[in-house]
């Protein structure tokens, strides 16, 4: 995940190829592999170069997936309709057709390598309240007050207005904005009567869902092949258009820091969430976030816990661990789940 230097970004392209097609978004997996095809030919650029000589991670920095986003923005918005073919996997000279359209559109593409993907998925809320029932299970009280981090648009600080059914076990008012099922393998989750108190969520970017063009470039993000989440994303941006998540721009130590500050209500349940993020969040800051977490975590009580709730990649087996820490108990992480990244499947563990 952290590899720098030579061959690292030959190396985060392979993986990102294999990491699509093991998700099903062989469509992504073709246009990451067309890219890759382009940076190891004679092709030259500034795009190119840029992406060439990263000087970051670029598995951890998603380098991959933000040109593909730069790509994918292009072909949503019309400007570049050569790119429809692929799109479409229909049979085409792909590295000729990305070769041109990076060279084409090499301006509008620059700007994607700045920042990190923004992929803010609704079905990965399932994990979230997995979660929260097998700690209610653990006997800390089901009243949750949720923090999130890398929010994003906000899309799952919304959870408590989906419904779901995991494993046959289900939760969520009745006139649900979405309703989720993955595909449960294994035993389901306890089930237990919970309620979502709070939910408070930060991003260093964040994204204002009822803004079309901002609306576009999480979109963009969206793996093309997987037609349910544009469904999902018009869902979301309805919503939010109703009532807008608690959304601030804040990094994610900062955030933690200050909201861990506030007192907490007698018989609640504090939850730090998050998915798909960590690796986006420098070394220093995730040592502020565990730091904060673990002294607050020292101070929790049973009529006041709290509980640190994870859905982050393997990248080695090209999976997703939901992972859990609480306090008063151990502290130790446990894993409960393998998760799909976009929520399409759980393995209960």
């Amino acid at each position: 995940m952290n590899k720098t230097g030579a061959g690292a970004v030959a190396t985060a392209f392979a993986n990102q190829v294999a990491y699509c097609a093991h998700a099903g978004a062989h469509i992504t997996a073709r246009v990451v592999a067309g890219i890759a095809a382009v940076l190891g030919s004679g092709a030259q650029g500034k795009l190119l170069a840029r992406v060439r000589d990263w000087p970051g991670a670029p598995l951890a920095d998603a380098l991959p997936l933000r040109v593909a986003g730069g790509l994918h923005a292009l072909h949503l918005s019309g400007t570049a309709p050569a790119l429809a073919p692929i799109y479409h996997d229909e049979s085409a000279q792909d590295e000729a057709i990305i070769a041109e359209v990076m060279a084409v559109h090499e301006a509008a593409l620059l700007p994607w390598l700045d920042g990190p993907p923004q992929t803010n998925e609704a079905g990965r809320s399932a994990n979230f309240i997995a979660a929260m029932l097998w700690l209610a299970d653990q006997g800390v009280p089901a009243r949750f007050d949720c923090l999130e981090i890398g929010s994003s648009a906000g899309i799952n600080l919304m959870l408590d207005r989906y419904a779901y059914d995991l494993g046959g076990v289900r939760v969520g008012p009745a006139d649900a904005v979405m309703h989720f099922a993955p595909a449960w393998q294994g035993t389901p989750p306890p089930g237990h009567d919970i309620a979502i108190l709070s939910t408070k969520g930060c991003d260093i970017a964040p994204v204002d869902l009822t803004d079309p063009a901002q609306a576009l470039r999480l979109k963009a993000y969206i793996w093309p092949e997987h037609t349910v989440r544009f469904e999902r994303m018009d869902a979301a941006i309805r919503a939010a258009s109703e009532r807008k998540p608690d959304l601030v721009q804040a990094s994610a130590a900062d955030f933690v820091e200050a909201e861990l500050a506030r007192s907490q209500a007698p018989g609640t349940t504090r939850i730090l969430m998050h998915s798909i993020v960590w690796q986006y969040v420098p070394a220093d800051q995730q040592a502020r976030v565990t730091a904060a977490m673990e002294a607050a975590g020292a101070k929790a009580s049973p009529d006041a816990p709290l509980a640190w709730v994870m859905v982050e990649a393997d990248r080695t087996i090209h999976r997703h661990k939901l992972t859990v820490r609480y306090w008063p108990g151990s502290g130790e992480e446990v894993q409960l789940a393998w998760s799909h990244p976009h929520g399409a499947d759980v393995e209960w563990l």
